[in-house]
């Protein structure tokens, strides 16, 4: 039961390796250490890092994991946010290639499987972007093209120039716009579609803690869908949820991964853990086989468009292209 991205075989789930760098609260290595190594004993072999998480610091750990271990795996990593002197999106040759050799210095590698643009710089054309990235192919530093948070129109563009990877974009059961172009212009490429916060940035799971748990400075705690009255609203929405998860005798982050995979055999998501016994439970997510009379009731449960508020605050939206 493996999917195809940038070439390689991988598990249909992949491990988004964001909160390593301790974005969603104080990690330390052994933890995250202990995450890899269930990773690979569950056959969790893609795994998804950007060089913004923690400022370097989800690479350095994992670096030292690979180092320390030998470890084979499917590995793609980010560019093109950057915070000095502020917040901004470059797709310079200059910018993406420091940033590349930095992410191979932090991960120990010569070369990664998958480089993604993790925001396009909206005033520099795709196809001179493409150019840019064909390059790090032909010098062997790169083995697949990627891009985050782009519209169709965008990747059809960059797919007339050369071949797209992956496409990386948020995806799950409260945010469904990639069902309005994406999914289908993947299939048109040829492109993985990479779903990350799979599980609604926790809400999806039973182990989601509640808002006030949130540590300082969680970016959950700006979203609109986090705050009142949106956030009231949206517990009692997926409550029913978990109320038919719990009925089939299944977590309701299993289902939501399951779900997503019935969506199509170039979905993989990639949930964010630092737990391995969060990774074990939702690698379980594989066994499950919803029936269409399932998806009818968890369409009937959380139809599209359910979420009360916007999935980003207004200073996040900036280069996430909206489409539909």
């Amino acid at each position: 039961m493996t999917r195809r991205l940038a070439g390689h075989s991988v598990g249909p789930i992949g491990l988004g390796c964001m909160s390593f760098g301790g974005i969603y609260g104080a990690t330390d290595e052994k933890e995250s250490f202990a995450c890899m190594q269930a990773a690979l004993d569950l056959g969790v072999t893609h795994w998804d890092v950007a060089e913004i998480y923690g400022g370097g610091v989800s690479e350095t750990v994992i670096g030292r994991f690979l180092d320390a271990t030998g470890a084979q795996i499917t590995l793609a990593t980010k560019a093109g946010i950057y915070t000095q002197p502020t917040r901004h999106f470059s797709n310079a040759a200059s910018d993406l290639r420091r940033s590349l050799e930095g992410s191979l210095t932090r991960l120990g590698r010569d070369k990664v499987e998958l480089f993604y643009i993790h925001r396009r710089e909206h005033s520099r054309p795709v196809e001179e972007v493409m150019e840019i990235l064909a390059g790090f192919l032909d010098e062997g530093l790169i083995g697949g093209i990627g891009f985050s948070e782009i519209s169709p129109a965008t990747l059809r563009r960059a797919a007339a120039v050369g071949p797209v990877a992956a496409v990386q974009s948020e995806y799950s059961l409260w945010t469904r716009q990639p069902e309005l172009g994406m999914i289908q212009a993947c299939t048109e490429v040829g492109a993985a579609f990479v779903a990350f916060s799979p599980l609604g940035r926790g809400m999806l799971s039973d182990h989601f803690q509640g808002r006030e748990n949130f540590p300082e400075g969680d970016f959950r705690s700006g979203q609109p869908r986090f705050q009142d009255p949106n956030y009231q609203a949206n517990l009692a929405a997926i409550e029913g949820f978990k109320g038919f998860c719990a009925e089939k005798g299944w977590s309701a982050s299993t289902v939501a991964l399951a779900w997503l995979l019935a969506q199509g055999d170039h979905v993989i998501p990639i949930p964010g853990t630092r737990t391995a016994a969060h990774l074990t439970e939702l690698a379980g997510a594989t066994e499950i086989v919803l029936e269409a009379e399932e998806l009818a009731e968890i369409e009937r449960l959380l139809p599209a468009g359910f979420a009360h508020g916007a999935r980003y605050a207004e200073a996040q939206w900036a280069a996430v292209e909206i489409y539909g």
